[in-house]
């Protein structure tokens, strides 16, 4: 324990005493930690004094496991980076490379990642606000999320045939086209959603309680904001007007129309009414893709980059032998032999930027990744110290760490 001189009105003057501070582990096994997550915590009773974070116990290694498997062979491991988004992982690492290999996707499979990474912001938020209430007490909302939740994740499996785990997306495309019945089903949860997001808001709007736990605390304002590196709804709850779907499009993005959700107070409570406001406008997103939805196929023209039909590798010896080096060693993708590139996208917790080094094959030499997670994690420390121990839980539950893309 440390010790610090404190003034007691009820202590005389110049009488001599001490206050001892508490030393607390909180995590990684508490419930409220959103995974394997430690923070080491100076206490002064009920005060925050210090706290000194760990970025997590997974040892996931990702960046590691990406200079030893193709390209499209660690979409895999970009599942369980984020695991509460992995479509948005799977389709931001794939960018990544296509940029890098300067590939124009086809218009068919840009509107349906759109699409796709909108109906994945949207399970990512509404599962984020739920655990917020959840961990403030309001359990209900919590189990209203899942609801939602569920019926998007009947979509993805409809789609790539996995929950959660997707690893659907592919150097030049995806996996597979989306079936024929996804566009009414989709429509019909996007007509339906708005409904839920008007529970949870009469829920907690007006509640006392969640209000107390959630007004002014762990407030960061949109200078130290920048200062740490945050993005996504945290940089943009402090009044930052950034998102890297405006500020650096890809895809048809820049073609769609939507607003850049931002608030000024900065803190939980502005986190909490920006990802419920960012669920409105990407179904606005969807709503726009789908309509324009063009015909066509979803993978490039290229069998250097992209598998040949199945049913010319049963006929035709030379789709037989590209798909033969393709799988066992991506032999058919080449890049350039001293490429570098930095991609970004715009991911539910923020930015999600990878830089890439290349030595002329399909498996990257050198492959670092800006988890949006790690950076916002980070600010932790200078939000809560000074607040009460209870603060503590409601500023992690607004940031949405997930400790998947925090590791390494």
């Amino acid at each position: 324990m440390a010790e610090i001189g404190v003034q007691r009105p009820d202590i005389e003057a110049g009488e001599d005493i001490t206050t001892r501070t508490l030393n607390i582990n909180f995590g990684p096994q508490h419930p409220a930690t959103h995974g394997t997550l430690r923070l080491k915590m100076e206490l002064l009773g009920e005060n925050v004094v210090n706290v000194d974070p760990e970025i997590g116990f997974l040892h996931t290694g990702f960046e590691k496991l990406a200079e030893y498997h193709t390209f499209n062979q660690f979409v895999c491991t970009t599942d369980r980076m984020n695991y509460m988004s992995p479509l948005c992982n799977n389709f931001g690492f794939v960018h990544a490379v296509e940029e890098l290999l300067e590939i124009e996707l086809t218009p068919r499979c840009q509107h349906v990642r759109v699409i796709l990474c909108e109906l994945t912001r949207i399970a990512d938020h509404v599962i984020s606000c739920g655990l917020q209430a959840m961990d403030l007490g309001a359990f209900t909302v919590l189990l209203w999320s899942f609801i939602e939740r569920e019926k998007l994740y009947d979509l993805f499996e409809m789609v790539t045939g996995a929950r959660l785990t997707t690893s659907y997306a592919r150097v030049g495309g995806m996996f597979q086209d989306v079936p024929p019945e996804f566009v009414p089903r989709c429509r019909k949860f996007i007509r339906e959603f708005p409904l839920a997001l008007k529970e949870i808001e009469k829920m907690l709007n007006r509640n006392r309680i969640f209000l107390d736990r959630t007004i002014g605390i762990a407030r960061v304002n949109g200078e130290d904001a920048v200062s740490y590196g945050l993005s996504g709804p945290c940089l943009r709850a402090a009044g930052v007007a950034y998102d890297v779907r405006r500020a650096r499009p890809y895809w048809v993005y820049d073609e769609l129309d939507f607003d850049v959700i931002t608030r000024d107070e900065g803190d939980v409570l502005a986190r909490f009414k920006v990802r419920m406001d960012e669920m409105r406008e990407s179904i606005k997103i969807i709503s726009q893709a789908l309509d324009r939805l063009p015909s066509g196929p979803v993978n490039i023209d290229d069998w250097k980059i992209v598998l040949p039909e199945k049913a010319a590798v049963y006929t035709q010896m030379e789709s037989l032998i590209t798909h033969f080096k393709l799988i066992m060693k991506g032999h058919g993708l080449k890049t350039p032999r001293r490429g570098k590139i930095y991609s970004c996208t715009e991911s539910p917790n923020g930015e999600l930027g990878w830089y890439i080094e290349t030595d002329g094959t399909a498996v990257g030499y050198r492959v670092r990744c800006r988890a949006p997670s790690y950076m916002n994690y980070s600010a932790m420390p200078q939000m809560v110290k000074g607040g009460y121990l209870a603060d503590v839980v409601a500023c992690l539950s607004s940031l949405n760490v997930i400790a998947g893309e925090l590791d390494r």
